[in-house]
C-alpha cells in the first residue's frame, strides 16, 4: 500500500453542503410515505438555512413536485441544487460517496455499497458516488484492498479529523451476520482506513443497539464532537437489552486512546424510551445528530429525554445553534438525520 495525503475531515469542519435524497417511494416507510415527505421538507428547510443542499430526486416529475413542496414551506431555494437520478433508497450516508481531502484537492471515495450485506435491490444505489462526484466535478476513487472492492458504509465510521476513527465490531467483524468483507481482519480494515482516510488510530466498540437494520452502525452509538471529546449513548434501564452492550462500549471508550496517546473525554448521552411500531423495535438514538456549519440538528422522539439530550449536545457545541427535529416518523425507516445525509466538506 502506498501512503497518501488523504485526510477524512471531521463533520464539524467547514462544509460546502449536505447531500440528501428525496424518497420517491414509500417502501422504506410502509404506510408513512405522506408524513415522510413533509418530514423531509422540514429537514431540507433546516439545512438550507445554513448551507447548500444537494438533493437527489428520481426524475423531473418528482423535482417539480418537491420544488412546489419546498416553496410551500418557504425553503431558501437558492441553497437547493437538484441531482436528477433514481435511487433504490434514500440513505445517502451509506450509498453516497465519502469526500476526503487529498493534498489540496477533494476526492470522492466509492466504498462499494452492497445494501448493508442484507438487501439485493441496490443496483441504482451503487451508482450514487459516481453521479454525485460527477455533479460536484470531483475525481471518484473506488476503494480497493489487494485488488478487491472494500465495503464500508459512511454510518459505520466517525472521525475527529486528526487521525482517530470510531467503528464497531458488530458491524465490521461479525463472522456470520451481514458480513461486508468476508475474511477481513481488524488489521485489514485499519490498512484500508490508513490508505484512504489517513487514519492512524482506530477505536473499536463492541455491539450496536437493538433493532438496528445495519447491524451496529457507529452513528447510532457514539460520535466525536471535537477532536478529543466523544459522546456515547447509555441506557439507564438495566432490564433493557441495550443496557449491557452500551455499558461495554462506555468502558471501551474510557480505556481508549486518541492518535496522540491521550485519553478522550467521554460525555454520556441518554437513550429515548423504547419505541415499538408494528411489532418492531426501532433503533431510536440521539447520537444520530447531524453537524452543519453553525448548527447541529438533533433527532427527537416525543420523549422526556429529548430535552436532556439537547442540553448535553448544546454543551458540546457552544458555538452552534442546536435544533431538535422530530423524527418519530423517520425512525420507522430504521434511521434518522445522520443516516439520511452525507456532508460535503468545503
Amino acid at each position: 500500500m502506498t501512503t497518501t495525503n488523504r485526510r477524512f475531515p471531521a463533520e464539524w469542519e467547514k462544509q460546502e453542503g449536505i447531500l440528501l435524497c428525496f424518497p420517491h417511494n414509500g417502501k422504506d416507510w410502509p404506510g408513512k410515505y405522506e408524513a415522510i415527505q413533509w418530514a423531509f421538507v422540514e429537514f431540507i428547510k433546516k439545512v438550507a438555512t445554513f448551507e447548500k443542499v444537494f438533493l437527489v430526486v428520481a426524475d423531473e416529475k418528482l423535482k417539480a413536485k418537491v420544488s412546489e413542496m419546498l416553496e410551500t414551506a418557504t425553503v431558501q431555494m437558492t441553497n437547493v441544487s437538484f441531482i436528477i437520478y433514481k435511487t433504490n433508497r434514500s440513505w445517502m450516508r451509506d450509498s453516497g460517496p465519502i469526500i476526503v481531502q487529498n493534498g489540496t484537492k477533494r476526492e470522492a471515495l466509492n466504498f462499494n455499497f452492497n445494501g448493508w450485506a442484507k438487501y439485493k435491490n441496490i443496483n441504482l444505489d451503487k451508482q450514487v458516488p459516481a453521479k454525485v462526484g460527477e455533479f460536484l466535478k470531483l475525481p471518484i476513487t473506488q476503494v480497493l484492498y489487494n485488488g478487491k472492492p472494500v465495503i464500508v458504509e459512511g454510518g459505520a465510521i466517525d472521525t475527529n479529523g486528526k487521525g482517530t476513527l470510531l467503528t464497531s465490531e458488530e458491524c465490521l467483524m461479525h463472522p456470520t451476520i451481514q458480513v461486508r468483507n468476508p475474511g477481513f481482519t481488524k488489521a485489514d480494515y485499519e490498512a484500508v482506513f490508513k490508505e484512504y482516510l489517513g487514519i492512524t488510530n482506530v477505536i473499536w466498540l463492541g455491539d450496536g443497539i437493538e433493532g438496528d437494520d445495519t447491524h451496529g452502525h457507529i452513528d447510532d452509538l457514539c460520535r466525536f464532537v471535537n477532536e478529543d471529546t466523544i459522546v456515547t449513548i447509555v441506557e439507564q434501564n438495566p432490564k433493557d437489552n441495550n443496557y449491557k452492550p452500551l455499558q461495554d462500549n462506555l468502558k471501551r471508550l474510557q480505556n481508549a486512546k486518541l492518535e496522540n496517546g491521550k485519553s478522550p473525554q467521554i460525555v454520556e448521552l441518554p437513550m429515548p424510551k423504547r419505541i415499538d411500531f408494528d411489532g418492531l423495535r426501532l433503533p431510536a438514538s440521539y447520537a444520530n445528530f447531524l453537524i452543519l456549519n453553525q448548527c447541529v440538528l438533533v433527532p427527537t422522539f416525543n420523549d422526556a429525554n429529548d430535552r436532556i439530550a439537547l442540553n448535553i449536545i448544546a454543551d458540546c457545541f457552544p458555538d452552534r445553534e442546536i435544533i431538535g427535529i422530530n423524527t418519530i416518523d423517520l425512525i420507522w425507516g430504521f434511521g434518522t438525520l445522520h443516516c439520511l445525509s452525507q456532508q460535503i466538506p468545503a
